[in-house]
């Protein structure tokens, strides 16, 4: 599965961005798609996945805040991430994962000023 990930930027504190996230290939093997992250000196996290049958997950520090969502008549995923903290500055990766494979997409760099 090959993903193309796009939408981040540079924002100030309480602003507003949406990430897509666009898969092609093999597309009906997918059973989970998300969004991870990974800040200087920290490992990739988990920020929000969505599997195919429609259950969402979050990481604790966004929800409220972030929404998953997928268009799958356009096998595309999209992080809205709302009242943005300096803390959500990260590079943003999307994954998809499927039986016996997970891919992921190029970063996007998210960058929240205060």
């Amino acid at each position: 599965v090959q993903l193309q990930a796009s939408g981040g930027g540079l924002v100030q504190a309480g602003g507003s961005l949406r990430l897509s996230c666009a898969a092609s290939g093999r597309t009906s093997s997918i059973n989970v798609m998300g969004w991870y992250r990974q800040a200087p000196g920290n490992q990739r996290e988990l920020v929000a996945s969505t599997t195919m049958g429609g259950n969402t997950n979050y990481q604790d520090s966004v929800k409220g805040r972030f929404t998953i969502s997928r268009d799958d008549a356009k096998n595309t995923v999209y992080l809205q991430m709302n009242s943005l903290k300096p803390e959500d500055t990260a590079i943003y990766y999307c994954s998809a994962g499927g039986r016996g494979f997970r891919d992921w997409g190029q970063g996007t760099q998210v960058t929240v000023s205060s």
